[in-house]
This record gives C-alpha cells, structure tokens and sequence, in this order.
C-alpha cells in the first residue's frame, strides 16, 4: 500500500514537473517584453499600435519612450533596446553597424510659426520659397520680420531649432539641402519642446512634426501655431493648389499624392540590429503592416504606406 502511494505520489511530483517546464515554455514563447525608443514623430502610433497588440497578445508587454530618432538607433544598435524609431534617413555607417530598417508610415515636417505674429495674415498670403528658408535658418540673412518682401511689421525674427539628433531637423535640413548640425537658430529639445516654444513666443519660427501641429479632435492647428506655407513656384504668393493646410486630412492627402513632396514630407520606420527572429517581434510587425494595422493611421494624423511599399516591407521579414 505504502509503496504504491509512493508512486502514485512520484508520478504526481513528475507530471507537476512536467506541467511546470510546459507552461515556462509556453511564458517564454508568449509572454515578453518589447522595449522601444526613438523618435518623438512615431511615439503617439506606436503607443496605439502597441494597445491594439496587446488585445491578442495580453502576456506581451511594452516599454515605449521618446528621446529622438538618434537616441532610439543608438539604443537598438547597443542592444539596449529591441526597437528604434526612426524618422530620417539611416546612413551607411548605421547599415554597417547592422541597422535593419522596416518602413511602416509615411508623415511630414511644416515650418509652423505663432498664429499670434503681428504679420501672420500677410505670412499666410506670401508663405516663403525654399530660397528664403535657407535664408532664415542656414545663412541668418534673414532676421527681421519685414526683410521677407510684403511684410510690413518690423520685428525680430526669433528662429527655433531641436538641440537633440531629430528626424524633424534632419529632414528640415535636408529639404534646405543641408544637414541638421547646419541649422542655426535657439535649440529646444524633443518635439514637444519645440512646438511648446512657438506656441510662447509670438515672434517665433521653427518646424515640427505634424502631430504636434495639429489636434486630432478637430483635426486643425493647434491653439497659437501657424503653418508658414511654402512658396513651391516662388511667385510671392501661395497659390489655392499650394494650400491644403487647413486640416490634417488635406494636408494628408497632400503628402499622398505628392504635392508635398519628399522632403519635408518622408517615411517613418522600425530600426532593428539585424533582421528579426524573434516571433513576437515578427508578429507585431506583421500586425502593423497589416491592412488592421496601416488603416490605423489616418485617424492618428499619418498616412498609410501604398499596397506596393507594405508588400515590399512584409517581404524583408519574412
């Protein structure tokens, strides 16, 4: 009797064992943390990415958070992180490094101004040519309100830049033909940062991502800033099929379609050192190159990725 109880009792022990090493299988198949950083400009979409995510995945946590684009490929080329985002382009020396870069959204960077300027009317009418930004933030020709042609106000022109590596001030740079450690202005960190300090000062310009532009719940600029309208055929006046600032949406479908061009408008990505495996990381960007996952960006102020581009992002993963 004692002796079947003990083997009964063993058996127990070992099913319990065996039930144990399944199930810390199964944990360490489901249940993970994916740890983020990088850039301010895909923060807001992968924080919503991430909720949608975790609705199929619940055992799947994140760690998400902002410090820039330079930060975030740093972070993942340390393998401090399993993610960087990216808003600007990956240089060579990055590819060496083992930088493995999936497309995942399209957005834009708009020079913005304080709705607040005593000029903004006469701003919004004449808008200024790329010649005249390059003025303004590379040369510091232009410094003063009135030296821009039909602008009467004779004020200080107090030009705004980021301090940290930033995709908005690479691409800004870029579009000006230059390099973000060319742009001259008072530096301000992140993008929250930077919108929060043309919203302050009413003589103010700078750039900024299109989310911290404008509201989702209205989808118009925010309180106190002004989109400067860029001046594409430089005839001193913006034309009706050069404006499409009003809203998010026809500014949206402007960078759809091409009017406004790349750069400032440009592609957002998921950085990685090296391709994937891990089935949870291949699993989520599945999801957010998804048809589920790409439809969730016009309602968060992006613009989705065509069907050619998304098939062509799915085909490096799998």
């Amino acid at each position: 009797m004692i002796k079947y109880l003990s083997f009964g009792l063993i058996g127990g022990v070992l099913l319990g064992i065996i039930g144990c090493t399944y199930t810390e299988k199964e944990r360490q198949e489901n249940q993970e943390t994916i740890s983020i950083s990088g850039a301010f400009a895909l923060y807001p979409m992968l924080i919503q990415w991430s909720e949608d995510f975790k609705e199929n995945h619940p055992n799947v946590r994140f760690n998400i958070s902002a410090g820039g684009a330079g930060k975030g490929i740093a972070d993942v080329l340390s393998d401090m992180v399993d993610i960087g985002m990216v808003s600007r382009d990956i240089h060579p020396e990055e590819f060496e490094k083992g930088a493995f870069l999936v497309n995942v959204a399209n957005d834009a960077v708009v020079a913005t101004c304080n709705a607040n300027n005593p000029a903004a009317e006469q701003i919004v009418k004449r808008g200024l040519t790329k010649e005249e930004f390059i003025d303004v933030f590379l040369k510091a020709k232009i410094t003063r309100w009135n030296q821009l042609a039909g602008i009467d106000n004779d004020y200080d022109m107090h030009v705004y830049v980021r301090s940290d590596a930033a995709g908005a001030a690479e691409t800004w740079a870029k579009f000006l033909d230059a390099s973000q450690e060319d742009l001259l202005g008072i530096g301000v960190f992140g993008d929250p940062g930077q919108a929060q300090a043309i919203m302050r000062d009413p003589l103010s310009i700078g750039f900024s991502n299109l989310n911290y532009v404008y509201s989702l719940k209205d989808r118009k600029p925010q309180q106190n800033v002004q989109i400067i309208p860029i001046d594409w055929n430089k005839n001193g006046q913006i034309d009706p099929y050069e404006y499409y600032y009003q809203n998010l949406d026809s500014l949206n479908q402007a960078i759809g379609d091409g009017r406004y061009p790349s750069p400032p408008a440009r592609t957002l990505g998921l950085l990685f050192h090296g391709k994937p495996k891990n089935k949870i990381l291949i699993s989520f960007l599945e999801y957010i190159l998804s048809a589920k996952g790409q439809a969730r960006l016009p309602e968060n102020g992006y613009v989705s990725l065509n069907k050619e581009l998304t098939a062509q992002e799915l085909a490096k993963i799998k």
